[in-house]
């Protein structure tokens, strides 16, 4: 190239270039994109994946064990043309921070602690609550601290009653309640192994083929890091100071009446449909589904959750 003609041609170039880099700055992101954010929290990273209009009806997933916000991934999308989703990992799951268990208190108050915290950093002042497995735990600590902070409720096999919790999934974690020794800890150290992740993921399930095999690929990974499984012993632990609470849930139930829809796997034997029921007791806005599937019902009817979520949430909320 003629040297003369070099300066004219890179300056052209370096103005064609930041004139594009301009406009897909100034281009609006689609809000429907998920978006993958970290937040911290206490000197924590919380993780999370958000999407959906800032200033539409927001709905706070909180997820089950032993997954994250990943049990999520599928379901962020149906709902963000309408609503504003978010999805947190909690401390020691997912892609948050796993401090050991000499560093961080793993209990349910605490993690309820960080959820709280993190929701006002985010200045979520009201919010839907989508409560599954260690996500009701967390949620109702939430919803009975800051009940004018809840629109509706969304539960999916998450226990607020002593129904359900007598099977023999819990015998021996109930017994680790009564003695809290490493010997009887360490019988527990089977529920984190590949074969009980990929239980949890396919008992009762209608057609095993449509699980994805990256549910349990995403998950067993995390849970076999270093100190991981002493995360998940502590927390198995707080686990007994739930039912001591179902009380006082009870009573935030009968008393604020939040919008309830309920969408159970009904094959669960974790949290099997004994616990679904007994929440038409208290809330007299309720609408009840029981699905043919198991534990993760997401994975298998998350089609079908997504749709009532939609038709519950537009008359509850818009």
């Amino acid at each position: 190239m003629n040297d003369r003609k070099q300066p004219f041609f890179l300056g052209s170039l370096i103005m064609i270039t930041a004139a594009l880099t301009n406009s897909a700055l100034a281009e609006p992101t689609n809000p429907q994109q998920v978006q993958h954010r970290t937040v911290k929290v206490n000197g924590l990273d919380i993780f999370y994946r958000e999407a959906g209009p800032q200033d539409a009806p927001t709905v706070l997933l909180l997820h089950g064990f032993p997954t994250s916000s990943h049990m999520f991934r599928n379901l962020i999308p149906e709902l963000a043309d309408k609503y504003h989703v978010i999805a947190p990992d909690y401390p020691g799951f997912g892609n948050s921070s796993a401090p050991p268990v000499d560093e961080f208190d793993y209990s349910f108050a605490n993690l309820a602690n960080v959820m709280e915290q993190f929701t006002e950093q985010l200045n979520l002042e009201k919010y839907s609550l989508y409560l599954m497995d260690y996500g009701a735990p967390v949620g109702f600590r939430l919803a009975v601290k800051h009940p004018e902070r809840v629109d509706t409720l969304i539960i999916q096999n998450g226990n607020a009653y002593a129904e359900g919790l007598d099977n023999p999934f819990w015998e021996p974690i109930k017994a680790y309640w009564k003695n809290p020794v490493p010997e009887q800890g360490n019988k527990l150290r089977s529920l984190l192994t590949l074969g009980a992740t990929k239980w949890q993921y396919t008992h009762g399930v209608r057609n095993p083929s449509v699980i994805s095999p990256d549910t349990w690929g995403h998950v067993q990974p995390l849970l076999d890091r270093p100190g991981n499984q002493e995360i998940q012993l502590a927390l198995f632990l707080s686990y007994g100071s739930n039912p001591a609470l179902y009380p006082q849930w009870q009573e935030y139930l009968r008393t604020h009446q939040p919008p309830t829809l309920i969408v159970w796997g009904k094959n669960d034997q974790i949290f099997p449909a004994a616990g679904a029921y007994p929440y038409k007791r208290d809330l007299n806005n309720l609408e009840f589904h029981l699905l043919d599937t198991g534990h993760f019902a997401i994975e298998e009817e998350g089609q079908t959750i997504a749709q009532l979520m939609r038709s519950f949430l537009c008359r509850q909320t818009d």
